[in-house]
């Protein structure tokens, strides 16, 4: 069913696969380059040259803004299933996304924009934000509560007169650290009287906006993923117009279902893209370096391993690409079975085949001079994004345990 991609992938995916070639993995070590000299000179939060010089070029290549399903003025216009490896090629190096206008969380923001905003709030922050000219972030989690449970939140949002005042601490707001993040999508409770899942509300916070403080950055392994960043904000007192609301009062959890669907699926095809480069770095590593008197590729219990990867990766794409087509034809509700099986799937197999070409490259593995230690730190983070391992099969269970309730009636 999957075998061939549609005429537009194919073409697309020719194209993005000439442009990394010319652009983006030659230039992998000049983005470290750059990132570590605004490191060492005390600020790792500035955009990098190459980044924006990057983006030019993707953008007269037209190859900008290819996630996006639903086209608007122009932008867009593209299915989940043809998105699916053009994404995977992206999560082959780590920040390419963003010379595309095609990274996290602003993906996931901008598809929230399209479907849920006014046209007030898509003029003033959808349009930039497809144009490049701005960053978000999205503040969903917080340290005092099992985020987990979207339900948990706390963090205040109370109207007052034709304001909203925001109090609440967030963290792992990714995009944050950006110096053009300029707007935040915040999650939080409007009325803690009302049935669970209608105590939540999304308001369009500026990032500039009086009260707002970024703490610090949070580091994943180490690693503090400077310029985007996983921020602690504090929001004390902030006021924003009620127009900033999304949606409506209470209709933040259902605004949560809608983004995270296209957020976790985008994942899980990054994912993909990493596990299948991890596995050609394995491949090279064993052919390349004798021990005991043969390649190590000779070892049988690297054949085990290479095998097991290539069915590993295989199984995983075929899974993403069915609910990519699941999302496609019968909308991402009807397809949340399929999303949290692929949120496992993914990452949990990607953990595994850069684990194991971690281990084929020996110390050198863990090491700065290969992306593979850069690559597990991620890929065991998406294990915990968008829901944990744990709340997706808590889902899946649910839903095999409805089916056959149903047949029994």
């Amino acid at each position: 069913m999957f075998a061939n991609h549609s005429t537009k992938t194919q073409e697309l995916l020719q194209r993005l696969g000439a442009f990394f070639d010319q652009h983006i993995y030659p230039n992998e070590g000049r983005h470290h380059a750059e990132l570590d000299a605004y490191r060492r000179a005390g600020n790792p939060w500035q955009v990098l040259p190459l980044i924006d010089e990057l983006k030019v070029v993707a953008r007269a290549a037209g190859l900008w803004n290819m996630f996006l399903p639903h086209a608007y003025k122009g932008q867009g216009g593209i299915s989940n299933l043809d998105y699916a490896p053009l994404c995977e090629l992206m999560g082959r190096v780590s920040w390419s996304s963003e010379v595309f206008n095609c990274s996290a969380p602003d993906t996931g923001n901008m598809e929230t924009l399209e479907r849920y905003a006014t046209d007030a709030q898509k003029q003033r922050w959808l349009e930039p934000l497809l144009d490049g000219q701005i960053r978000s972030g999205f503040l969903m989690t917080e340290p005092a509560v099992a985020s987990s449970d979207a339900t948990n939140i706390q963090c205040s949002i109370r109207r007052e007169g034709d304001e909203y005042v925001i109090n609440g601490r967030k963290w792992f707001s990714s995009g944050a650290g950006n110096p053009r993040c300029a707007i935040f999508i915040v999650m939080g409770k409007t009325d803690a009287d009302a049935p669970r899942h209608a105590q939540q509300s999304m308001v369009l916070v500026p990032r500039d906006a009086k009260g707002v403080t970024v703490l610090r950055p949070l580091t994943v392994f180490g690693y503090d993923d400077a310029p985007h960043g996983h921020m602690e904000v504090v929001l004390d007192n902030v006021r924003v117009p009620v127009d900033n609301i999304l949606l409506g009062e209470g209709r933040g959890f259902e605004i949560a279902q809608g983004r995270l669907g296209p957020g976790r699926i985008h994942h899980c095809m990054r994912s993909i893209g990493a596990a299948e480069r991890a596995l050609e770095m394995m491949v090279d590593r064993l052919q390349a370096r004798v021990a005991f008197g043969k390649p190590l590729a000779e070892q049988s219990i690297w054949h085990e391993r290479i095998a097991e990867s290539r069915c590993m990766i295989d199984q995983a794409r075929l899974l993403t690409l069915n609910a990519a087509h699941m999302m496609d034809t019968v909308g991402n509700k009807a397809a949340k079975a399929e999303i949290a099986m692929i949120k496992v799937v993914a990452p949990n197999m990607s953990c595994k085949v850069v684990d194991w070409a971690i281990q084929a490259h020996g110390a050198a593995g863990v090491s700065q001079d290969f992306w593979l230690a850069e690559a597990y730190a991620h890929q065991r983070t998406v294990r915990i994004v968008d829901g944990p391992d744990e709340v997706h099969r808590n889902a899946i269970a649910k839903i095999e345990l409805a089916k056959r309730a149903a047949t029994r009636r």
